[in-house]
């Protein structure tokens, strides 16, 4: 199995992070968001695990929703709104679920609530939410003090007394499965992750017969379309990532919601008044998650 161009970057200590990510994350979901989206549409275990436990009547948040793939899950009775930067993988994700689609003539059966905004933003009431999600999406951060925030707004986001939150970024540590050969960088201080370009690969091929586009893997599309006399060459786009290692998003967990002023553990003996307890924390299929439960005396 080819392993995928993965270049290690170091960012400029004077670089404005906002730009960056405009450049080399936000700009380039624009354009790649439906190849994009037909690469993603299958829960891992963990996160279907999560919103399965989801009681009735619970409102959530699926920050950084992308193409909308969770938004039907966990069913009706505790639906979620969506959240991202991108407008055309919005587009698409109002009508994940559903039968038709944003291009269809027929009616949809399914219409997601969405909104576009940074997971930066402070878009919602405090504790509003009874959950949240947030899969793959803080790896697009380009600083720990951004992906702090970003934590603190999903802790925020969700009730004091019973907010649950789950969180999924990229691991350094990649599984057999992955093709994506992650640069030895030499030994790592403290738990620092770090930052690379991922390509997304778009192939334009020359061939006779109908236009279809054939799904390589999660991160490489080839788009073949029909043409008789040009063949154009093959775009990629490398987008931005910060390859979480292993502690690191415990570390950052802890941080953003002591910092926030809350305990850390359950609330058996705490002494303090609210706090956030550390559900479970572990790698899964080459990505770091941590669950996160809030409570409040």
């Amino acid at each position: 199995m080819s392993s995928k161009k993965v270049t290690a970057i170091d960012i400029p200590s004077d670089t404005n992070p906002q730009e960056y990510e405009d450049e080399h994350v936000h700009a380039v979901y624009e354009q790649i968001a439906s190849h994009f989206s037909s690469t993603r549409y299958k829960p891992w275990p963990i996160i279907a695990k999560f919103l399965s436990s989801i009681p009735p009547g619970y409102i959530g948040l699926d920050s950084g929703t992308g193409n909308g793939k969770y938004l039907p899950s966990p069913g009706p009775s505790s639906p979620m709104i969506g959240l991202d930067r991108s407008r055309n993988l919005l587009q698409i994700a109002r009508y994940a679920g559903s039968q038709s689609t944003v291009d269809s003539s027929s009616a949809p059966t399914t219409i997601n609530e969405v909104v576009q905004a940074d997971v930066l933003n402070e878009c919602w009431r405090a504790g509003v939410f009874d959950y949240a999600i947030s899969i793959a999406t803080m790896h697009h951060l380009t600083t720990n003090e951004r992906r702090k925030t970003a934590v603190q707004r999903l802790i925020q986001a969700v009730s004091p007394v019973h907010g649950r939150a789950l969180i999924y970024v990229w691991a350094i540590e990649q599984d057999e499965f992955s093709k994506r050969a992650i640069p030895d960088r030499g030994p790592a201080r403290g738990i620092a992750g770090r930052d690379v370009f991922i390509p997304w690969v778009l192939a334009i091929q020359k061939r006779k017969g109908r236009g279809h586009t054939t799904k390589k893997d999660h991160d490489t599309v080839e788009a073949t379309m029909e043409t008789e006399s040009t063949e154009e060459p093959s775009k990629v786009f490398n987008r931005y990532y910060h390859m979480f290692s292993n502690g690191e998003l415990h570390e950052l967990t802890t941080t953003a919601a002591q910092e926030l002023g809350l305990a850390i553990g359950n609330e058996s003996g705490a002494s303090a008044d609210q706090g956030v307890e550390i559900v479970q924390c572990g790698w899964e299929s080459s990505n770091y998650y941590i669950e996160i439960r809030r409570w409040q005396r």
